[in-house]
């Protein structure tokens, strides 16, 4: 049975092959085409060595060690503009747990196909006789939705730990189960995984999380030993029981936090803050003797601090960091609607940013579901959309104030410098406070007052909110640090 394989594809296989060389597709692409998948990328492997390959396609590049050049081919689609081609290869020595000492060119296909991870990316495929090399059973492991490596699989994980990561991938990606030989290799090289860098370890973890059942890999990643290296703080929360507001450990409930929204379709940024909300539960759990039962005060606090630890540890962007980080200090702010003002809502939303404010609700409702309750209750969903929607008719920065600086100068003939600064920032204060107060007349009144002040207590009064805030921010998490001995 022939597969649709695109033009561009086609082409380069096809000038491979009137060259006198062969050619097949390889690895991902034939799995995909198998499943019935349309493939991210093209890969095309060849007896023809690197120098050759250029000389049939002069607009290539090459600039790795392993081979593989890059043939252009003016294609409009993304996944098809740069057509990878590879040379049949063996590799030996992995010294580094990743990447091979020695890389040796002119072997067979089916040497090459050895070197590969799973049997289902060891097939080769030739698109124009419809050919189907598969030495190691490969389609019959699609059949069976199973993830088995090529060989020896211990072999297999200790020439490169990443496919460690990759086999838990692929679970999450293709819902397939593990051949029980390949995880115990996997949990017998679980420490190799420390060797692997962690801008590598992070790639995987985000095909993970952007997977359809991220949870499914995490846990398996866990009963296989290799979710210590890759997120530790997560272990922490396995057998962590809860109050009784919650059915799961602490664990459990950052797994399914974190699947709900991937199930909801909520985005990356929603689904990895799931995943770390809850992380500081278990150094903040304290027993209640009030309440018969456990609590976890300021545990958002403190989890916001261990989420940067750990995505900056990952090499996370620091635009994703910060965002995370947001939304995991204040992901406990929707929990009561009937103790909720606008006025907080405001502030939440200064704090957080009016660009993830939906980010956070969505945050809040995985969170519940989480918890192992039916539903999120939609009256509390539509109480917190609509205090928010208010809110956000409502200035949260400086920049939505009904005055800016220009005015202030031109009304006052003040020079340009912090004092205009100040002024705006304790106008913001009280509008934050009382948003009608975002009138021209009144703010130009107030500024007029706030001007004729001492720079310095202008500046007490523009910072006060602010500080404030900060200082009671820093106080309990000081508090929180020591009481429970976290460094």
């Amino acid at each position: 049975m022939k597969h649709h394989v695109p033009e561009e594809v086609r082409a380069v296989s096809s000038a491979l092959r009137a060259a006198g060389y062969e050619a097949y597709l390889v690895g991902g692409c034939v799995r995909d085409l198998i499943l019935g998948r349309t493939p991210k990328d093209w890969d095309i492997t060849t007896n023809a060595k690197p120098e050759e390959i250029q000389a049939i396609f002069p607009d290539s590049f090459y600039e790795n060690d392993y081979g593989t050049v890059g043939v252009k081919t003016d294609s409009v689609s993304p996944a098809l503009a740069i057509i990878e081609v590879t040379p049949y290869r063996t590799e030996s020595g992995y010294s580094d747990k990743r990447r091979p000492d020695v890389v040796t060119f002119g072997v067979s296909l089916t040497d090459d196909l050895a070197r590969r991870d799973f049997t289902i990316n060891a097939i080769a495929y030739n698109e124009d006789s419809g050919e189907l090399v598969d030495p190691y059973e490969g389609q019959k492991d699609i059949k069976d939705k199973l993830i088995r490596a090529v060989g020896n699989a211990l072999d297999r994980f200790n020439e490169d730990a990443l496919r460690m990561m990759r086999a838990v991938r692929l679970v999450a990606e293709l819902d397939f189960g593990i051949d029980g030989n390949t995880a115990a290799a996997i949990g017998q090289n679980a420490e190799h995984l420390k060797k692997v860098s962690r801008e590598r370890v992070k790639d995987e973890l985000v095909r993970i999380l952007e997977s359809k059942r991220p949870m499914n890999a995490l846990v398996l990643a866990n009963q296989l030993g290799i979710l210590v290296h890759i997120a530790p703080d997560l272990v922490r929360g396995i057998g962590v029981e809860q109050n009784q507001a919650h059915s799961y450990d602490v664990f459990e409930h950052l797994m399914r936090t974190m699947q709900h929204s991937a199930d909801k379709d909520f985005g990356f940024d929603v689904t990895l803050a799931g995943l770390f909300h809850d992380v500081s539960k278990p150094e903040t759990r304290r027993w209640s003797e009030e309440k018969q039962d456990w609590t976890f005060h300021g545990h958002e606090v403190v989890g916001s601090r261990v989420t940067k630890k750990a995505l900056e540890d990952l090499r996370f962007s620091r635009e994703t960091i910060e965002k995370i980080t947001k939304l995991v200090r204040w992901h406990m702010f929707f929990s009561d609607p009937d103790q909720i003002t606008l006025s907080a809502v405001r502030r939440v939303i200064t704090n957080v940013g009016e660009e993830n404010i939906w980010d956070l609700l969505n945050l809040r409702i995985c969170d519940r579901i989480g918890t192992g309750r039916p539903k999120e209750q939609p009256f509390r969903f539509r109480k917190y959309k609509a205090m928010v929607e208010q809110a956000l008719r409502d200035p949260i920065s400086v920049a939505m104030l009904n005055i800016d600086g220009a005015r202030l100068m031109e009304l006052f003939h003040e020079k340009p410098g912090p004092k205009i600064g100040f002024t705006l920032n304790a106008l913001l204060e009280e509008v934050l406070d009382d948003a009608q107060k975002n009138s021209a007349q009144y703010l130009e009144g107030r500024a007029g007052k706030l001007l004729k002040m001492d720079i310095n207590d202008l500046r007490t009064l523009g910072e006060a909110g602010k500080k404030k805030r900060e200082e009671a921010e820093e106080a309990a998490l000081l508090e929180i640090m020591e009481r429970h001995h976290v460094c």
